[in-house]
């Protein structure tokens, strides 16, 4: 029998489809959803095979649901099968495919839930990508949790996975990360200037001022002394010092995002530098393939809608015919100067990872929504339409604590740290929170929350239902005759607080694979929750009833069934919690 039960019966399914709507077209059949049912009581399953089918067999749903449900009764995994509203069909399991839950669990480990529908597909899963111009802040927290659960949970379901970081180590921001190191650099030597004399010499004035390149200024006055510095040490000729200073201070910061990120449990498998980009010429490529596959011309866009900028002027640039591709305007690729835009580069970007990929998926902030269809429009155009693009896009958190907005780090300047978060609450409470929420909701981190002992904070409610687990099977370790044993009689096993619980583990394959094609790690933090609830339940059931305690010393075989069941139960809080990313505890201290 497969581990993945929704699998087997929708299997089951399309058969008795198939012998009733003889001539169901394939792409009809491949909407045939099997489901749980919303209310334990009508079964546990449910299929919409019958209002899948009602329309082109020209039949009514209810006729065909009832002709389902007679072939369905007859299967031998299920103990009933009944027509059910508008064209349903609930579903009830016979006892021992239920139970069979609980040694496929023990069979597989961890591995339990992993699936084969990503059929090894490469896919390219970007996220974080900050500007190596300062410490990872909160607001590159949710992306970097939702970016790697993702990646983790594709992985999960068969997909050949790529974690990667876009490096943005060109351009105007870099080069005042140079100058806000220099500033530093001159600080560490003893420099007569003040900040505010410093900051004139500056091109667009000293933008970073926080106290976390200090360390940068200082190391660089170790590795070259004052030879970077002008007379009286001042500010020297800057076609000298910075691109020295600039790569100097990129290397500095990306060594600092990577210890932030490893504290969070991120890494990647690949960093792409945007600077190396630009220097392989492979936007100028870009730009030269859309212009031979006839996708560029000169023109003027319209003025930006609502209030027009003062040093807005018509002017003709080259531009990408973007709405061929379902973008609301053309967008252009090089300014009136002839230098590309950030977006040709972007597109070139977006053509290199296709070119080792065949999906890719950007993690963006919410404030990037206005890129979404654009980018889409150009991955489509560049690649032919052979690699798409999707988004997953992550609205901003608020940190609270004592029901107010916690105040922004000192040494930041200007924002909260990832790493002042970590100290607050620790990895595991920051990366299950910010899975509570469907990433584009907007969400308040609560400190307090995060940290207390209750079943409102979900991070501590899943991890207590393991260390219950794990209390149990390191006393029924001590106990003799009794094991972890796939092979054990389960017929004990029939109370409903003990079979919601198998009921709960039987759905985690069908969490993996759902939750991996809507690319919502999210999910796994839902399901997670409620397998815990549906342990507590029954440990404290067991408190009311001394039937359903799980280790009783005089009936070995009732042991063993419960032993192999709370086993199972520890077994797939690991496998979920393995994809969050996020530690399972043997106790609770």
């Amino acid at each position: 029998m497969t581990d993945n039960i929704y699998t087997l019966i929708r299997e089951r399914v399309l058969a008795a489809l198939q012998a009733a709507v003889p001539d169901l077209p394939p792409e009809l059949a491949a909407r045939v959803e099997v489901t749980p049912t919303r209310d334990p009581a009508h079964g546990d399953m449910a299929t919409n095979a019958a209002l899948i089918a009602a329309k082109p067999a020209r039949l009514p749903p209810a006729k065909i649901a009832a002709a389902l449900a007679a072939a369905l009764a007859q299967a031998p995994e299920i103990a009933s099968a009944e027509p059910a509203g508008p064209g349903f069909v609930n579903l009830r399991l016979a006892p021992a495919t239920l139970l069979a839950a609980i040694p496929a669990v023990l069979r597989a480990g961890e591995a339990f839930g992993a699936s084969t529908t990503g059929h090894g597909k490469r896919i390219n899963v970007e996220y974080v990508s900050a500007n190596p111009t300062g410490p990872m802040h909160v607001g590159h927290c949710r992306g970097a949790v939702v970016g790697d659960a993702l990646a983790n949970l594709l992985a999960k379901a068969g997909y050949a996975v790529t974690k990667e970081f876009y490096v943005n180590d060109a351009g105007n921001q870099v080069a005042a990360l140079a100058w806000a190191s220099y500033w530093r650099y001159l600080e560490s030597l003893g420099t007569a200037l003040t900040e505010e004399e410093f900051a004139a010499s500056v091109p667009g004035g000293l933008q970073y001022r926080g106290d976390y390149l200090v360390p940068v200024g200082v190391k660089l006055a170790e590795a070259y002394g004052a030879s970077l510095a002008g007379p009286d040490l001042t500010v020297g000729d800057p076609a000298s010092w910075l691109p020295v200073v600039r790569q100097f201070a990129i290397d500095a910061m990306l060594a600092s995002i990577r210890i932030d990120l490893a504290e969070l449990g991120v890494t990647f498998d690949r960093f792409s530098s945007e600077r190396e980009l630009l220097e392989s010429g492979a936007p100028d490529a870009s730009i030269a393939k859309l212009q031979a596959d006839g996708l560029l011309y000169q023109g003027v866009l319209e003025p930006p809608k609502g209030k027009l900028p003062d040093d807005w002027e018509p002017r003709e640039q080259l531009l990408f015919r973007s709405t061929q591709f379902g973008d609301d305007v053309d967008r252009p690729l090089r300014k009136s100067d002839g230098t590309n835009t950030y977006f040709a580069n972007d597109i070139a970007y977006h053509a290199a990872k296709a070119a080792r990929s065949d999906v890719l998926i950007d993690v963006l902030g919410a404030d990037h929504g206005g890129y979404v269809s654009r980018m889409k429009a150009a991955t489509k155009a560049i690649t032919g339409g052979t690699v798409l693009l999707e988004v997953v896009l992550c609205q901003i958190v608020r940190v609270m604590k004592g029901g107010e907005p916690v105040r922004m780090s000192k040494r930041a300047g200007t924002f909260i740290t990832l790493s002042d978060l970590l100290e607050f609450v620790g990895r595991d409470a920051v990366r299950f929170t910010m899975l509570t929420r469907k990433s584009d909701a907007q969400m308040d981190f609560d400190i307090d929350a995060a940290v207390a002992q209750t079943r409102e904070n979900p991070v501590f409610y899943v991890q207590y239902a393991h260390a219950r687990c794990r209390s149990v099977l390191r006393a029924a370790a001590d106990m003799p005759g009794i094991s972890i044993d796939p092979a054990a009689s389960l017929d004990s096993l029939q109370d409903e607080a003990e079979l919601a619980v198998v009921r709960r583990m039987m759905g985690w394959p069908r969490t993996v694979e759902a939750a991996a094609e809507a690319r919502e790690p999210h999910r796994i933090a839902f399901f997670l929750y409620d397998l815990a609830a549906d342990f507590h339940m029954l440990w404290n059931r067991g408190r009311e009833a001394t039937t359903l305690r799980f280790l009783q010393p005089d009936n070995l075989a009732y042991t063993q069934a419960r032993v192999a069941l709370v086993a199972s139960v520890a077994t797939v809080i690991r496998s979920g919690l393995q994809v969050m990313g996020v530690a399972p505890v043997e106790e609770m201290r």
